[in-house]
């Protein structure tokens, strides 16, 4: 396979019938500011897996052996207003992040031109097989359309696949503005365990984050969001090389048990949007720890990773994103506690596993692999 470090900077041939809808190819030259945002943002938020525990390990100690007392009671002010402030706070609304316009920031320039940005629409040809759930026409119609774009505005569950030991293809399908242009302002779905990080969960709340439980995603579908999310969670970092027995140029999707985002888009009769993104599993490497460790994770849903970007550090390597668009897939109205829901569920969830793997097996060449 063709090495995958640097950014491409010549198109593409995608197949045909597809549609390129954004095409940033990076800077083969990063200047020093767009290089020490990307460091600094990279060394903030994706390091604060490391640098935000032992913050609060050297606080605690810094108290229990403080001796005078209004330094130690100065150290305990600072840990309740820390673990305040990482679960609680107007400052973590999303109107805070629309004052802030903090999809615009300068910063998501400089990751645009850290990596290859693409992102294309593939709904289908004439000849492939018909899509099974297509679009409902308006009363009156004599037929659908399951080639008509959702548009940006629409409430909708976008899948995005696979995960990666660091969920940059849901980030940056959410963050700068000329994602926003195609995907629309979705709320990405996270996992509970970002509420111990502070800044991190303060930048999500920004962005309207939804906590990963059922019923903060019941709740957000409910009040008519749109949502994003990558199905694969904690459980897809695992997976892949260098665990034994796999490739390091093997994708790796967990999806099997994996219905609970088909539920929820027949529940509240929201159309589901399949979105596979090439290189999301290239930023970054991590270590083999024993297999106990992910049982762990999985158990407690937080991550207990040893990742590693640029030189050695938690900064990703410069890799191209091709994110690929597949059909969306209206569901069908059901009774949620009747028989047929849960066939509906699993008659979704194969339509979504099969369109993901028709995208991926058309597109798979022209990425390089």
């Amino acid at each position: 396979m063709p090495s995958l470090r640097k950014p491409s900077i010549s198109p593409q041939q995608h197949p045909p019938g597809c549609l390129v809808l954004v095409d940033s190819p990076g800077s083969a030259t990063m200047s020093t500011i767009d290089s020490a945002l990307v460091a600094g943002s990279s060394l903030f938020f994706v390091g604060s897996v490391v640098w935000v525990p032992l913050a609060y390990c050297w606080a605690i100690k810094k108290w229990r052996d403080c001796k005078d007392k209004r330094r130690k009671a100065m150290y305990f002010g600072l840990i309740v207003t820390a673990a305040t402030l990482a679960v609680a706070g107007p400052h973590r609304h999303l109107r805070v992040g629309r004052w802030l316009d903090a999809r615009r920031w300068r910063l998501w320039r400089a990751w645009m031109n850290f990596i290859a940005f693409e992102v294309i629409s593939d709904q289908g040809q004439s000849g492939d097989e018909a899509c099974p759930y297509k679009r409902r026409g308006p009363p009156g119609a004599n037929k659908t359309d399951s080639n008509l774009p959702l548009q940006k505005d629409e409430q909708a569950i976008l899948a995005v696949v696979p995960h990666g030991i660091f969920p940059f293809a849901l980030a940056f399908a959410a963050l700068p503005e000329r994602a926003s242009q195609v995907f629309g302002e979705f709320q990405p779905v996270v996992a509970s365990a970002t509420a111990l990080f502070p800044f991190v969960r303060t930048f999500l709340g920004w962005l309207g984050a939804v906590d990963a439980s059922r019923d903060a995603v019941d709740r957000a579908l409910s009040e008519g969001a749109r949502i994003g999310l990558a199905p694969g969670g904690i459980a897809e970092m695992f997976e892949g090389y260098p665990k034994p027995m796999t490739n390091p140029n093997d994708e790796y999707a967990i999806l099997e048990a994996r219905r609970g985002f088909v539920r929820m888009a027949i529940k509240h009769g929201v159309p589901l949007v399949p979105v596979y993104t090439f290189g999301a599993t290239k930023m970054l490497n991590r270590l083999q720890l024993p297999a106990i460790v992910e049982k762990v994770s999985n158990l407690l849903r937080i991550s207990l990773c040893v990742f590693f970007g640029r030189f050695g550090l938690p900064i990703p390597f410069r890799t191209k994103l091709l994110y690929v668009i597949g059909r969306t897939l209206y569901p069908p109205v059901a009774s949620e506690n009747s028989e047929e829901f849960r066939q509906q569920v699993d008659t979704l969830h194969d339509a979504f596993c099969q369109e993901l793997r028709r995208i991926f097996e058309r597109h798979k060449a022209s990425y390089g692999w």
